[in-house]
């Protein structure tokens, strides 16, 4: 799908400003505001498509050989990966039965963001581990992810809310 901008834009993220930008690979121009000619409807329907940033909740649970295997919750953590899938599946079935994923995230989640419900604000590619990542980027808005994604600081259920 084509960006709507006209050729060579593109658009970038500044994880200083929080936003995205216009960039020229040819003159290395960058700018705020979108480069004159860009179709601007094309331009919002690709960024709902391919957003540069996105904001997720998350549910993690750290096992053992997380990277960081403690939390408020408990220091050191001793349960096995399998355990932490364990205890992730039943996080899953209540939020699948009607519970809030924002509220069993408070209850369960080992990730600072717990008090916040999860939330881990807007991040831009290139702001989290890669599992993280490609799964964060893959969801729909409002949308959950269905199986467990792993990367070095355990295992995650991942909401998309914008």
């Amino acid at each position: 799908m084509s960006t709507g901008l006209p050729a060579p834009w593109t658009v970038r993220f500044s994880k200083s400003k929080r936003r995205e930008y216009f960039y020229n690979p040819e003159n290395k121009q960058s700018q705020w505001e979108e480069p004159e000619d860009t179709d601007h409807a094309q331009l919002k329907q690709y960024l709902a498509e391919n957003p540069v940033k996105v904001r997720c909740l998350q549910l993690l649970i750290k096992h053992k050989d997380s990277r960081r295997p403690a939390s408020h919750r408990t220091d050191p953590i001793t349960i096995s990966k399998d355990e932490a899938l364990e205890e992730l599946a039943a996080c899953q079935k209540r939020i699948a039965q009607g519970e809030r994923f924002e509220d069993v995230a408070r209850e369960r989640s080992d990730c600072s963001s717990y008090k916040r419900g999860g939330d881990l604000g807007f991040f831009a590619r290139g702001e989290m581990q890669p599992p993280f990542e490609k799964a964060a980027f893959a969801l729909r808005v409002g949308e959950t992810t269905s199986t467990p994604v792993t990367s070095d600081s355990g295992v995650h259920l991942i909401k998309r809310v914008a």
